[in-house]
């Protein structure tokens, strides 16, 4: 059941269900690099004030479900999300990328974004945790 937040003078409970791709649908997100992955984007949305709910990575995407107050623009803490990773995987990975990716960037410029309601939380919560990783 989604979680109820109050602020000051409102109340309020906002779930978004987010996935994006690695560019040009890469094979790139290898046990070590999840691992790292999963530190940064926790790190981030602890630094910007949302939570993680459920955390999925696959060799090719990222999968999640962020529990996040009406101040939370989307497309910023997709920004931090992607951007903030993206910069620190290829500091610490970068030979490792560059010989799987074309470039320089890690994902790809699209997302997808979907909000959850009472009704859908713990379906799209059971879905992200179902999501096998692909050898």
């Amino acid at each position: 059941m989604n979680a109820i937040h109050k602020g000051r003078g409102y109340i309020y409970s906002i779930r978004y269900h987010i996935v994006w791709c690695v560019k040009y649908r890469r094979e790139i997100l290898t046990a070590d690099i999840e691992g790292r992955l999963r530190e940064l984007l926790a790190k981030i949305a602890d630094d910007n004030g949302f939570t993680i709910e459920e955390l999925n990575i696959n060799l090719d995407y990222v999968r999640l479900l962020i529990d996040c107050s009406p101040q939370h623009h989307i497309p910023d803490m997709i920004k931090a999300l992607k951007g903030v990773s993206a910069r620190l995987l290829m500091k610490e990975y970068g030979d490792a990328l560059r010989e799987k990716l074309r470039d320089e960037h890690i994902w790809s410029p699209s997302y997808f974004v979907a909000t959850t309601s009472e009704d859908t939380e713990d379906q799209v919560a059971t879905y992200i945790r179902s999501q096998r990783r692909s050898s």
